[in-house]
């Protein structure tokens, strides 16, 4: 029979009536008193984790995901605006028209995507914006003069149609 706080005094630390833990306390007093010291050493240094254990260390953030997400965002934008607006055009004008812009949207989207990649290298290596993507408009308005069934003007329309996206970005921020 055990004795709780709860039934009445305790008995002495002798007594058979002892709990299994009051008895495993006292024999943890006796012993640091035997051996003037703490049994269990604290540990000022944790362990070293093992190789196969040891969390990745990620790179300082440095602002690249928030560009990322930004540049996901833009061109999702930009392929929504893109995909409202030629079926509008389709309506409102004929289907070379239609064509014509989404070509365009395409070379926008396109135009958007290398100078979004350029723009991510820069560093301490490179400090400027590579021209691969200007060559985009260029190829666009050549392409429109020679394949007949391609207009020039709903073609740039088209292309600049990641302005809107842009636009829509700056005022609406999530």
């Amino acid at each position: 029979m055990q004795a709780t706080p709860a039934s009445g005094p305790s008995a002495g630390p002798d007594s058979p009536e002892d709990s299994p833990q009051e008895a495993s306390d006292l024999r943890v007093v006796l012993l640091r008193g035997l051996a003037g010291r703490e049994l269990a050493v604290p540990t000022l240094v944790p362990p070293a984790p093992s190789p196969e254990s040891a969390p990745v260390v990620d790179k300082p953030d440095n602002g690249m995901d928030e560009y990322l997400r930004l540049q996901r965002r833009l061109l999702l934008s930009t392929l929504v605006v893109s995909v409202l607006a030629v079926p509008v055009a389709a309506y409102l004008f004929d289907r070379t028209t239609a064509l014509s812009l989404s070509v365009g949207a395409a070379s926008g989207m396109l135009y958007l995507r290398l100078l979004a990649r350029s723009v991510g290298r820069i560093g301490p290596d490179s400090k400027q914006v590579g021209k691969g993507q200007l060559l985009v408009p260029v190829v666009l308005v050549l392409g429109c003069s020679r394949v007949p069934q391609l207009e020039i003007l709903p073609a740039l329309i088209g292309f600049l149609l990641y302005k809107p996206a842009l636009l829509l970005q700056a005022f609406v921020r999530p």
